[in-house]
């Protein structure tokens, strides 16, 4: 397959952008018939052609009319590579430097500038258009970009024009790689096929058969077929225009500014935290009042500004904003996406993307937070989401930032702060340290204690209180020997219950559950009645000074022993609840406890009225 790239157009309107795609690839880009009878490109228009280098081009039109600036946005978005057109007639236009505006805030990897019309001004003239124009592109995105003079008309220079979009395709590096986007420009239905939608592909390839997902509207569907350039792929990869055929979806409620990627791969926002800076040239400050248009890929919302810090942007200054979305859209961190004012009607700035989902209070430290996402790289961003939530899921961390480059500390499935688990440590265990020394008859703290302690320590550490999380946390210090973790308590490793310390409560204990009293012991009940506190029971129970064969009974260990050889010389003829307690001397009311207990842990199995020993034949 060729390598694929795509250039977008720009430029004044009737500077004849559209003529200049038609010279270049033998199509039409104008797809309406109001555009061809009128010579006005009103929407965007796709056209590819291959160069002498064997590389292929995708061209998107775009319009230069200001009505239409809207859509000129919708298709330069996606685009970095550019084909900027100044008629040599006409010299620079409004349209021009809007547009030129535009690609500024947008960022381009590499540009051509073609001075067209060519055909109708002497030498002279052309020398002079072209040297203004180089001097209106001095300090911006396309300062570097060679200027060819070309007819659209007579074909002179169309050679040269190619051999420099040739080189500027050259130059501009591979494409970053991520999660597969295809920023949606276009949505129609084909009889028989179905819903189709088109527009730019980046970030990694496309199959068929792949489970995709458009957002923001949330729709589900199976790729059933791929074309590029009006041919069919099995697989289509960036960067290049693609038409994706989808089964199983309606093309009702699907717009442009949709994004198709893999299920579950990315998220749509309504809130974003970005760094904008103006457009050169803007007259006044920006301020929060009044509305605003956000317009990043193939989308555009309405949007509200929050500045964090200075007040306003000023001409020739930056800031840090928070943006809210009338609509949400699919943002990637380091996203660019330009900002105009709705009211005035012009474009005022632009900027990117930093955070595209912030925290719900930007906080009075959003200048640092938004100052290190600034500074960093793409393979950052796990490690600095993990700093700023403290912790985050692994899976989530991918989604958030695009990045699988993993955060420094992983607890289970999480990523974590590189502090945090020390301070949970510590937290817990002075916690458990007291619960001790105020309990110290019990085996430990009950586990929904310990996750209380631990979603109390992560919520001082600024940390989500995630019951995932908290449970990934004991299940770490557990295994790293901090602490010891059964099914009911949490307990650190040195306690050991201290029956020393209510010796008198464990004689009374011992005395009703021995000697004459071993096979009609003292009830739970009746030992209380005593004075015998239930949590000596429970901690004798535990440590094996007697055992519990149900909530109300309690029996000397070596009398269970006993019990339980009984049962055992019965064999395979087996034992009935009156035999056995006949042989113990005990009653009805402890025998038949006691035998349930062994059903319970294996010792016997029932059969009628018939006990055997688990490892006897029937």
């Amino acid at each position: 397959m060729a390598k694929l790239r795509v250039v977008a157009t720009a430029g004044h309107v009737d500077h004849g952008k559209s003529a200049l795609i038609t010279r270049l690839t033998g199509m039409d880009p104008d797809r309406w018939e109001e555009e061809k009878r009128r010579g006005l490109t009103i929407d965007l228009g796709y056209a590819w052609v291959s160069l002498p280098s064997g590389r292929e081009i995708g061209f998107v039109d775009v319009p230069g009319h200001e009505r239409f600036i809207g859509n000129m946005l919708a298709g330069v978005g996606p685009v970095r590579l550019i084909l900027f057109v100044v008629a040599a007639d006409e010299g620079w236009k409004p349209q021009s430097e809007e547009h030129l505006e535009i690609l500024d805030v947008l960022g381009v990897a590499g540009g051509v500038v073609a001075l067209t019309k060519r055909d109708l001004v002497d030498d002279g003239t052309l020398a002079l258009t072209e040297a203004d124009v180089r001097d209106r592109l001095a300090s911006t995105a396309l300062a570097s970009a060679p200027v060819v003079p070309v007819s659209a008309t007579t074909g002179d220079g169309i050679d040269a024009l190619v051999a420099a979009l040739d080189t500027m395709l050259a130059g501009a590096g591979e494409p970053e790689p991520g999660r597969p986007r295809l920023f949606v420009d276009r949505v129609f239905t084909i009889k028989g096929a179905g819903t189709v939608v088109t527009g730019t592909l980046a970030g990694d390839c496309l199959t068929v058969g792949d489970e995709v997902e458009l957002l923001p509207s949330g729709v589900k569907a199976r790729i059933r077929g791929l074309q590029t350039h009006k041919q069919t792929e099995d697989r289509a990869c960036p960067v290049s225009r693609v038409a994706v055929n989808l089964a199983g979806v309606e093309r009702q409620g699907l717009t442009r500014g949709e994004v198709l990627g893999h299920v579950g791969t990315r998220r749509a926002t309504a809130t974003f935290d970005a760094a904008i800076r103006p457009v050169r040239g803007l007259s006044h400050a920006v301020t929060p009042k009044g509305a605003f248009a956000v317009h990043a890929g193939a989308a555009e919302s309405g949007a509200t500004l929050r500045f964090l810090g200075p007040s306003q942007l000023d001409p020739a200054g930056e800031a840090f904003v928070r943006v809210r979305l009338s609509h949400p859209m699919v943002l990637d961190p380091f996203d660019r996406f330009v900002l105009r004012d709705a009211g005035r009607q012009e474009t005022v700035g632009g900027g990117t993307v930093l955070d595209p989902f912030p925290p719900l209070r930007p906080g009075a430290d959003a200048h640092l937070r938004l100052s290190a996402r600034a500074s960093a790289g793409v393979d950052d961003l796990p490690r600095l989401l993990t700093t700023e939530r403290g912790a985050v899921r692994v899976t989530e961390a991918l989604r958030l930032t695009g990045s699988a480059t993993p955060a420094p500390v992983r607890i289970g499935g999480w990523f974590v702060r590189d502090d945090l688990g020390g301070a949970v440590e510590r937290s817990l265990a002075g916690h458990l340290e007291a619960f001790h020394a105020t309990h110290p008859l019990e085996e430990g703290l009950p586990v929904p204690g310990a996750r209380d302690a631990v979603a109390d320590a992560l919520k001082v550490a600024g940390a989500p209180q995630d019951p995932g999380l908290i449970d990934a946390l004991l299940d770490d210090l557990a295994a790293r020997g901090d602490i010891a973790r059964s099914a009911a308590t949490v307990r650190l490793p040195g306690h050991r219950v201290a029956l020393d310390e209510r010796s008198e409560d464990v004689d009374r204990l011992l005395a009703a559950v021995s000697g004459d009293r071993e096979a009609t012991p003292s009830t739970v009940k009746e030992l209380q009645a005593d004075g015998v506190g239930r949590d000596v029971i429970d901690a004798a129970a535990r440590a094996g000074v007697v055992v519990r064969v149900s909530p109300e009974l309690v029996f000397a260990p070596g009398f269970v022993a006993r019990a339980e050889s009984v049962v055992r010389e019965a064999g395979s003829a087996g034992i009935t609840v009156g035999a056995f307690r006949e042989t113990l001397g005990t009653s009805r009311k402890f025998a038949l406890p006691l035998l349930e207990w062994f059903d319970h842990r294996g010792i016997t199995r029932r059969e009628g009225d018939l006990r055997f020993p688990r490892d006897a034949g029937a």
